[in-house]
């Protein structure tokens, strides 16, 4: 996978759970995050603090265990 691909789903998604990543691309966390760290320094890219909801309305996962990422359109 390369930076293009991962740019390309987060933006089309807007906020994706790393779990959700790792499933998409079959690539380990610690891989996505060094890649997802070049878009955040670019300042594309957000971490999601702790607890904060996935906005998917499902309310089967605990927020504290979710990581999430965002977009952010600039």
């Amino acid at each position: 996978m390369i930076l293009s691909e991962l740019r390309d789903y987060l933006r089309d998604q807007k906020r994706v759970a790393l779990k959700d990543m790792q499933d998409r691309f079959h690539i380990e966390g610690d891989a996505l995050r060094g890649m997802l760290e070049k878009w955040i320094a670019k300042g594309y890219v957000k971490k999601l603090p702790s607890g904060t909801s996935c906005s998917s309305g499902c309310c089967q996962c605990d927020p504290a265990l979710i990581e999430l990422y965002e977009w952010v359109e600039r």
